[in-house]
């Protein structure tokens, strides 16, 4: 993979941008020993790092509820801490993932919005997501720009992880643009220079939706409004 993003960057066809990772464990069979478990997942992303090392390649690994060892925000933290490769290896933040480690799905204990929250009240969302957005974002080094309705999805064999919604979709909890500058701005309230890169997340609509002229234009908007708001 990282050979194949290196000769993307030679051609000029990928300027920016990272090599994803996850660590290819469900949640139940990582739940078995997590402590080992979680060394050996940290182990193998610290010898992957290396190897994009050589390639001039960074690494994201991908929060999403449904890895073992990445489902809360304080595993996915310990992980990235175990790796001990911080500037090669990032956390790729996807809106709607991450917004999925404040329910506590697949980790209840790491819960931060209480269970009788209310949708409406912005400000205890907003304190959760600074929350969890202060630990993470550090180690942030790609945005996956997207919309959650606060529900799971699975499909196939894959575990439930955090539905994708459009970006106009009337149950979307998001304000996108707000959730985004949580992880576009540093502590001081200064745009970041260091993410270079960012991308719309939504895989899971049928070829119908995508086929559609108007679901581009509508995500198309959304990251133009993300980057004329957060850019540089």
């Amino acid at each position: 993979a990282c050979k194949i993003a290196q000769t993307l960057r030679e051609f000029g066809v990928r300027p920016n941008g990272i090599v994803r990772i996850d660590s290819a464990t469900d949640v139940e069979s990582w739940s078995k020993n997590p402590l080992e478990n979680t060394k050996l997942i940290a182990d193998t992303f610290k010898k992957a790092t290396d190897i994009a090392i050589d390639y001039g390649e960074k690494l994201a690994a991908e929060g999403e509820i449904c890895w073992g060892g990445m489902h809360s925000w304080k595993w996915m933290l310990r992980t990235l801490e175990l790796s001990d490769r911080e500037g090669n290896l990032g956390f790729q933040a996807d809106l709607a993932h991450s917004m999925l480690y404040l329910l506590g799905y697949n980790a209840e204990d790491h819960r931060i919005l209480p269970k009788d929250f209310n949708w409406e009240d912005k400000e205890v969302f907003d304190d959760a997501y600074k929350k969890m957005t202060d630990a993470l974002s550090p180690w942030t080094i790609d945005l996956h720009i997207a919309q959650n309705d606060g529900t799971v999805k699975g499909m196939g064999s894959h575990d439930k992880t955090g539905k994708h919604c459009l970006a106009d979709d009337p149950n979307g909890k998001l304000d996108i643009n707000h959730a985004s500058s949580f992880w576009l701005k540093d502590s001081n309230g200064n745009q970041r220079q260091d993410i270079k890169h960012i991308c719309w997340d939504g895989c899971m609509f049928p070829n119908s939706t995508l086929q559609k002229q108007n679901t581009w234009d509508v995500i198309l908007d959304t990251m133009l409004s993300v980057r004329d708001e957060f850019g540089w």
